[in-house]
């Protein structure tokens, strides 16, 4: 399996950066969706302890869908870290 979708190395974040490529390296490496999924809000946690659970959640599903899924380099809404 290729690439997933397009390179995030100009995404501003480092948690959402860290996040899809994560993903991405995941699926990449057989885990399934959902597996991918729940490792990566692990990790945006890692990054953000003060998040819940269900924020953390909504904001990698968003980044998923927003990199990887539609392919989409623009800005997205989320946490405020660099």
């Amino acid at each position: 399996m290729g690439r997933l979708a397009t390179d995030v190395s100009v995404t501003l974040r480092r948690c959402e950066r860290a996040v899809v490529t994560a993903y991405r390296e995941l699926r990449e490496t057989g885990s399934d969706d959902l597996m991918a999924f729940r490792a990566c809000t692990t990790l945006y946690r890692v990054h953000h302890p003060e998040s819940s659970v269900q924020e953390a959640r909504r904001l990698v599903a968003e980044w998923i869908d927003h990199h990887v899924v539609r392919g989409d380099e623009g800005p997205t809404d989320g946490c405020d870290c660099d």
